[in-house]
């Protein structure tokens, strides 16, 4: 399926820095679950090992772009760009101008509100809505709409110039190619909230573990093997105090 949109004849885009006195959107999170969300999704990836330094992942962060002469400038609740120029020690990359700062966006997700230029807006005017502006505009290969209520799971990927839904696999997940990674919503509780979350599986079906699960995983390898240690100890105790006995009587173990 294709999600049509709608195109303007006189779209001229441009990658400029954005100027260091322009006033970034301040919102309130619109969805109480937004930051969560994110977080568990980036944890997994570092956790893995899937974290390198040249790659910006954020969430709530701005993505530039100067269309027709305006900036416009979207704040999606995660975001993935493989690869990104450096910037001087010392300073905090505040936004992200694409082709200009470093590679195109790969994967971006929004984790459902409900705004006139929301993320399934199509709206092809400033200030355009989400959908329109990752498609036409930064053209990001996937699009990821995730409603956590209703829990409703979308990724759209980019075909010829236009968004395609796509179709999850037996296991209800879906393939995000800049990962290489499936992608799919798991229920369970992190950080105190049992909820339904996103989460990360590798191509061989496996689960990318969070750190907290990680570290009680290896919590409990610990403890398996001090018992394994305090048997083993007890059980040669044991043979120790049967030998002794046994020498004492003159008579020999069995």
């Amino acid at each position: 399926m294709v999600f049509q949109t709608a195109r303007s004849p006189h779209l001229t885009i441009t990658w400029e820095k954005l100027p260091d006195d322009f006033v970034l959107p301040d919102d309130p999170v619109e969805n109480l679950l937004q930051p969560l969300l994110a977080a568990a999704l980036t944890d997994a990836l570092g956790e893995a090992g899937l974290i390198q330094p040249e790659m910006l992942i954020a969430s709530n962060f701005g993505l530039v772009a100067s269309v027709n002469q305006q900036i416009v400038v979207k704040a999606p609740d995660w975001l993935y760009v493989p690869r990104v120029f450096p910037i001087p020690e010392g300073t905090i990359r505040r936004n992200y101008t694409p082709q200009l700062e470093g590679d195109p966006i790969a994967v971006v997700m929004e984790f459902l509100s409900d705004t006139e230029t929301g993320e399934y807006s199509v709206r092809p005017i400033y200030p355009y809505g989400k959908l329109y502006f990752y498609e036409q505009i930064l053209q990001v290969p996937t699009y990821v709409i995730f409603d956590p209520h209703s829990l409703t799971l979308e990724v759209r990927q980019l075909q010829e110039k236009q968004y395609a839904l796509q179709s999850p696999n037996e296991q209800g997940r879906f393939w995000i190619p800049a990962l290489r990674l499936f992608l799919g919503i798991w229920h369970g509780k992190r950080l105190g909230r049992t909820i339904h979350w996103l989460r990360w599986w590798d191509e061989a079906g496996n689960l990318l573990l969070w750190s907290a699960e990680k570290a009680e995983q290896e919590h409990q390898r610990a403890e398996q093997e001090r018992q394994r240690a305090e048997a083993a100890e007890a059980e040669l105790a044991r043979l120790r105090s049967l030998l002794a006995e046994n020498s004492a009587s003159g008579t020999s173990p069995d």
